[in-house]
């Protein structure tokens, strides 16, 4: 038993709190990690991951003395004075973020000076204030995640930025928290709480932006004849823009653009302010999927009773979240339109079951595309670059690939005697 002050504190093992607490673990503290959901700590005990996440497995097995899982929050409070909250928040119908969970932690902690709330959930500006107002003594600092799935540890470990907001009175906590993040490199932003929320927001909604931004260019590349893959190669090359989240396909999707751009769109409304870029960044992701079916029926024309593989499944590779997936919105597309929808992913279809029941999930991508009318690339998994494209093709009615991330290779899949459909590449129709 370490002294109680010594402890990082890990509240909500999730996908953020366990890369939190086992990274933590991994630089040498010793981690509390509580959780409600007793089958979950129970299998961390055991060290199983609960999550997808490349590398999560070994750090569990490293640092197995260094961690602690218990659903019992005085366990917690007693050891550690830094409670890191990991709960999810995520959206509700009205797309503002669900803070029940938030709420319920701050209503187990003790309103003292002894302990200090780090938010690492994604909140909107303002809930730091509302938690000082209702719990005085207790200090409070926001430290937002900028973890990418299926990069987690990679980017724990080495920040490009570390946001600390803390208001008077919780400069110690933000002290402690700065120390534990200092070894890790990363540029420290002290700041104060309501800048740190919006920091948080407002990096996501500006990728969103980014992303929707090269697809509205893709769309209009098919028309022009002009290749966004060379636009965007040509801009990213300006240092002002960079060349990352210029990659065109069928939209974003997963745990935290689709919830991050909302949630600021509406905390904007709330306070009477129309957010007009926000609206058209949400409007044209949605719009990006329809266009995939709009490629199925230039060629195919009816959908119905067609066979429509998937290939992939995730909202990206490395993971196994269907959070927001751009494969759920196109299945019911697809299946809308009167079409028979396989699927294939390599980790994430134990996940996708429950969410796409009528969906067929098939065990390998082969499976998927026997008797297809087109395959959908949706996942752009490494794997599906070394699939034998030529064997495929025998295997379906109709040799159609629609490349939803520009990640094929288009004079591969055309050599194989497929028509190759990508976004915003012009040429691409055609075998030859």
């Amino acid at each position: 038993m370490t002294d109680n002050r010594d402890a990082v504190g890990v509240i909500g093992v999730g996908w953020v709190g366990l890369v939190t607490a086992t990274c933590f673990a991994d630089l040498g503290h010793q981690v509390v990690a509580m959780d409600i959901n007793e089958a979950k700590i129970e299998s961390l005990r055991s060290g199983r991951s609960t999550i997808h996440e490349p590398g999560i497995d070994e750090l569990l097995a490293r640092n197995a003395e260094r961690l602690t899982f218990t659903t019992s929050m005085d366990e917690v409070l007693g050891r550690a004075r830094l409670l890191f909250c990991c709960v999810d928040t995520p959206p509700t119908y009205s797309g503002d973020a669900d803070l029940s969970r938030v709420r319920a932690v701050v209503q187990a902690l003790p309103d003292d000076s002894e302990h200090a709330l780090v938010m690492k959930s994604t909140v909107p500006a303002g809930t730091g204030r509302a938690i000082k107002r209702d719990r005085k003594g207790l200090a409070y600092v926001s430290c937002p995640e900028f973890l990418k799935e299926g990069t987690a540890i990679h980017d724990f470990m080495n920040p490009d930025r570390v946001v600390i907001g803390a208001d008077p009175g919780s400069e110690w906590a933000a002290d402690a928290v700065e120390a534990l993040y200092r070894p890790l490199g990363g540029e420290l932003v002290r700041t104060d709480v309501a800048s740190a929320e919006m920091i948080k927001l407002a990096s996501n909604a500006f990728l969103a932006t980014k992303i929707s931004f090269i697809n509205e260019i893709a769309n209009v590349c098919e028309e022009t004849g002009a290749d966004v893959m060379e636009v965007a190669r040509g801009m990213g090359l300006d240092k002002r823009i960079g060349p990352a989240f210029l990659r065109a396909g069928i939209g974003y999707g997963g745990s935290c653009f689709p919830k991050d751009v909302s949630a600021l769109k509406m905390l904007a409304g709330n306070t009477g302010y129309h957010f007009q870029l926000l609206n058209a960044v949400i409007e044209v992701n949605e719009l990006q999927k329809r266009r995939v079916v709009a490629k199925l029926e230039k060629h195919l024309g009816s959908l119905a009773d067609r066979r429509i593989a998937l290939l992939g499944l995730a909202f990206k590779p490395n993971t196994d979240d269907m959070r927001e997936a751009s494969s759920l919105v196109l299945a019911a597309r697809l299946e809308g339109e009167g079409a028979k929808v396989a699927a294939y992913d390599p980790i994430a279809q134990d996940a996708a079951r429950d969410l796409l029941p009528t969906v067929e999930m098939s065990g390998s991508a082969e499976e998927a595309a026997a008797g297809a009318a087109a395959v959908v690339l949706v996942t752009e998994w490494p794997e599906f670059l070394q699939l034998d494209w030529a064997a495929l093709r025998e295997r379906m009615s109709t040799p159609l690939v629609v490349d939803g991330r520009n990640f094929l290779d288009p004079q591969t899949i055309k050599a194989a005697g497929f028509t190759y459909e990508g976004i915003g590449r012009p040429g691409a129709n055609g075998t030859g």
